[in-house]
């Protein structure tokens, strides 16, 4: 089996870690480029949402380089990425692709798919060599993760940010090249202890923000024109409210109960929005609830245009703003955002928290 996958922010590195432990042969595609979005969109509906235009580049590109198998999640609730496989296998299909799909859904939807996408994903492999692989996986899914807010915190005191960018831009050409599980743990703490070497100033007194979302555009440092980045830049400390690791912890380590971080977030939305409305537009809510209630100086909505269960958390927002005297912001991307707009309004942001931060300071003075 020739497998491939979407790039979902930095989870294909442990996906492809996993995978290789479990004997398939890893077809990794590009990273997402504008290359991968031209062929995407020229591929896809005119109206669907950027994460679905990425994903139809992501399988072609993935195919043209030998894949036979599509390995991908599947969603619930009235969310057009539950969607994605059956769409995207016909829009293949009619491109002349023959591929086999593994879609692994929540476990609650339908947990005989469940275990039979599971089945085909790991064949003859023994239930020790799962367990083992499985473990790992999370493991490094739990590292990669860590590392990436590691490098946010640093970015944001760092005397050469220049430099932080340099080191994480090294672990992710490293990470691609390695094999196996092993080999990607010291990747991973070689670049930690190379993160903790970079010289602070300590002088610096970061903005904390939090991002809130769809988690697509939270993860995915194309979509969101590198926005921990840029807001490290501008000496902000960048929490993303999802992540690979939250996603997991949620929808397969706590089954059927849920997380605490997730089921925390639920009840503080439950004033504004007492229904899921699909995708993570509850989520949406509570997280910006959960940032201002740990402190942070505001939080950044990203949103791809037409996702219908952020627009209606959007709308919801601007209350909970209100409410709280909380800043929120939401960006919408699609593949006409350009970077020079989209710097402008962070830089805008940042200022607009740093001045109002000023004034309650002046006040309490």
């Amino acid at each position: 089996m020739k497998i491939t996958f979407p790039h979902l922010g930095n989870a294909y590195i442990a996906g492809k870690a996993f995978l290789d432990e479990l004997g398939h042969e890893v077809i990794l595609p590009a990273v997402n480029s504008r290359k991968t979005l031209e062929i995407g969109s020229k591929n896809s509906p005119d109206e669907i949402c950027l994460p679905f235009k990425l994903f139809t580049g992501n399988y072609i590109e993935g195919i043209e380089k030998g894949a036979d198998t599509i390995f991908t999640v599947g969603s619930c609730g009235p969310c057009r990425f539950g969607l994605y496989p059956l769409i995207h296998k016909q829009i293949l299909d009619d491109l002349g692709y023959s591929v086999n799909f593994i879609v692994l859904d929540a476990i609650r939807e339908d947990f005989l798919d469940f275990k039979n996408s599971l089945s085909q994903l790991l064949g003859t492999t023994s239930l020790i060599q799962v367990t083992k692989s499985a473990k790992l996986a999370f493991k490094l899914i739990n590292m990669t993760d860590n590392l990436s807010q590691l490098s946010n915190y640093i970015r944001a005191y760092a005397v050469n940010k220049k430099q932080v960018n340099k080191i994480m831009d090294d672990f992710y050409e490293n990470a691609v090249q390695s094999f196996g599980a092993n080999e990607l743990i010291n990747i991973i703490n070689k670049t930690t202890d190379n993160l903790r070497d970079v010289k602070l100033d300590k002088s610096i007194s970061p903005l904390k923000i939090g991002i809130i979302g769809e988690i697509y555009t939270i993860i995915e440092p194309y979509v969101n024109l590198e926005i921990e980045r840029k807001l490290g830049e501008l000496n902000v400390i960048v929490d993303k409210s999802l992540t690979p690791t939250k996603w997991l912890d949620h929808h397969v380590l706590s089954y059927p109960f849920g997380s605490k971080y997730e089921t925390t977030k639920f009840k503080l939305a439950k004033p504004y929005m007492v229904d899921m409305v699909g995708g993570h537009g509850r989520e949406t809510v509570g997280s910006a609830i959960y940032y201002k209630n740990m402190g942070y100086d505001g939080v950044i909505q990203i949103l791809p245009l037409n996702c219908m269960p952020e627009i209606v958390a959007k709308s919801v927002l601007k209350r909970v703003a209100q409410d709280l005297n909380f800043p929120i912001m939401t960006l919408v991307v699609d593949e006409m955002t350009g970077e020079a707009g989209f710097m402008t309004r962070l830089e805008a942001f940042v200022d607009l928290i740093s001045k109002r931060n000023e004034g309650r300071n002046t006040e309490i003075g």
